[in-house]
């Protein structure tokens, strides 16, 4: 075995010094998930039923969801498209059903808390949780495999549906356990400390397989003769910090197979700053005019959600990206307004100014994203500007409501605390009968033009159908 770099020394004097046990995590991600509750919900075993989650109304050049095991046996990659299906194949094409899946994701959680407390747990996904099992092997007398087994068939026997695990030192180990190891496990379970990681899988490739390293940090590690986490761990510190900044650290500290996060340090993270976003990849190229109807939309949509969490901001940003046979990055905008606010009439014309601003008229759009930066809740403290001022003389002046923008304060963009009480009261309103009588009982006429997408996305999670 390679000789251990200082920090893993250092660390383990520590832990001994401290009287500290090894930790032990597990993390267990449900097989084919999607696929399998539909499998669950018909009777039939996931592991021989040739299914796919993929929705039949879309062109067979959507993706499937997901694709059960015994498909990803026969070939059929579990992120394919439907046309990418061999043709000779039979299989059931079930249309995704995203509120059942939350359901049986809830269910399968229950299952855990029957036995783990959720202080020590992390769910990282829909399918898939990390837990610390340390203080729970003496309790339950199992080992950490027979610990993973059990939960595993608790998770059959009640839900009905399989699934893996990985084992680790840390939650880091855990996690290629699970993602590399596993699925070469008889018993779908891997085991790694930090020795085993390096003598089975630092000279490992390709370097996609390891979490947290995508497609585009994997070709610049190459450009530099780096293929394999070996490469990483005797690689130039100082040449990885140039290339990816603090990042590098995270890149050498999971070469050596460390990671000093625990799933308390989850637990007790608290961002500086929060936001809320929407984004929409559409079904085909829009014009530009079609892409401001979607702005439109999304810019609502998140209003009305700010006022119904009792939130406001003060700055709002979108970025859009054209049609994909132009291959162009996305471009980008943002507004400022002189107070935090949700007011529909202040921030809906501020960002239809940005959109018709950043894009191109002649070029078709097919991405769009909306943030609503740095929001508060909306009881924080305020302080009227000299910009209030004005907007509040320009109301009185019978100027047109919503977005105000003085020709000599060109920003921020000003409205008055009239109109944006008004604004939050109507969108308060609408929000109430939206919950009463359900998400389509109060629309906008746009929203029933060929191009709009709001109907249909209420009745969607994530994009797909609920």
């Amino acid at each position: 075995m390679d000789t251990m770099d200082y920090r893993e020394a250092v660390r383990e004097v520590n832990k001994r010094a401290a009287g500290e046990p090894e930790k032990v995590y597990l993390c267990i991600d449900l097989k084919s998930f999607y696929a399998s509750v539909e499998c669950v919900e018909r009777g039939l075993d996931p592991m021989t039923t040739d299914l796919v989650v993929a929705d039949p109304e879309r062109s067979d050049k959507t993706i499937c969801l997901a694709v059960s095991p015994s498909l990803k046996a026969q070939g059929v990659s579990g992120r394919a498209r439907v046309f990418e299906i061999p043709k000779g194949l039979s299989y059931i094409m079930a249309p995704p059903r995203m509120s059942l899946y939350i359901k049986y994701a809830a269910d399968i959680y229950g299952v855990y808390l029957d036995y783990i407390s959720p202080d020590d747990m992390h769910v990282y996904s829909v399918d898939e949780v990390f837990i610390d099992v340390t203080r729970y092997l003496g309790m339950y007398g199992f080992t950490p495999r027979e610990m993973a087994v059990f939960l595993m068939n608790e998770v059959y026997e009640r839900i009905g549906v399989r699934a893996t695990a990985g084992i680790g030192t840390n939650m880091y180990l855990a996690k290629i356990a699970l993602d590399i190891t596993a699925k070469h496990s008889p018993d779908f379970i891997g085991y790694l400390d930090q020795q085993t990681y390096i003598n089975t899988l630092w000279d490992h490739k390709p370097l996609r397989d390891f979490w947290m390293i995508g497609p585009g940090i994997s070709r610049r590690l190459e450009r530099i003769g780096i293929d394999t986490m070996r490469g990483i761990a005797k690689a130039d510190e100082e040449l990885l910090y140039k290339m990816f900044g603090v990042n590098a650290e995270l890149l050498i500290d999971h070469a050596w197979g460390l990671e000093p996060t625990e799933i308390s340090d989850i637990k007790g993270y608290r961002t500086k700053t929060n936001s809320l976003s929407h984004g929409q990849v559409l079904m085909r190229d829009y014009s530009n005019k079609e892409g401001e109807l979607i702005l439109k939309e999304m810019v609502e949509q998140l209003c009305l959600e700010m006022t119904d969490a009792h939130k406001v901001t003060k700055n709002v940003s979108i970025a859009v990206g054209y049609s994909n046979a132009l291959k162009l990055p996305l471009v980008t905008g943002s507004a400022s307004f002189n107070v935090m606010t949700n007011a529909l009439g202040v921030i809906m014309p501020a960002m239809v100014e940005v959109y018709r601003r950043i894009t191109d008229p002649e070029f078709p759009v097919r991405r769009m994203f909306v943030n609503f930066n740095d929001i508060l809740d909306d009881d924080a403290d305020r302080q009227m500007t000299i910009f209030d001022y004005n907007s509040n003389e320009m109301a009185e002046e019978g100027k047109d409501r919503g977005m105000r923008r003085e020709a000599s304060l060109a920003d921020p963009y000003t409205a008055s605390e009239a109109e944006m009480k008004r604004d939050t009261a109507l969108q308060d309103a609408v929000n109430a009968i939206k919950k009463k009588y359900g998400k389509d009982a109060m629309f906008r006429g746009m929203d029933l033009e060929e191009a709009a997408t709001t109907r249909q996305r209420n009745h969607q999670r994530g994009g797909h159908k609920e």
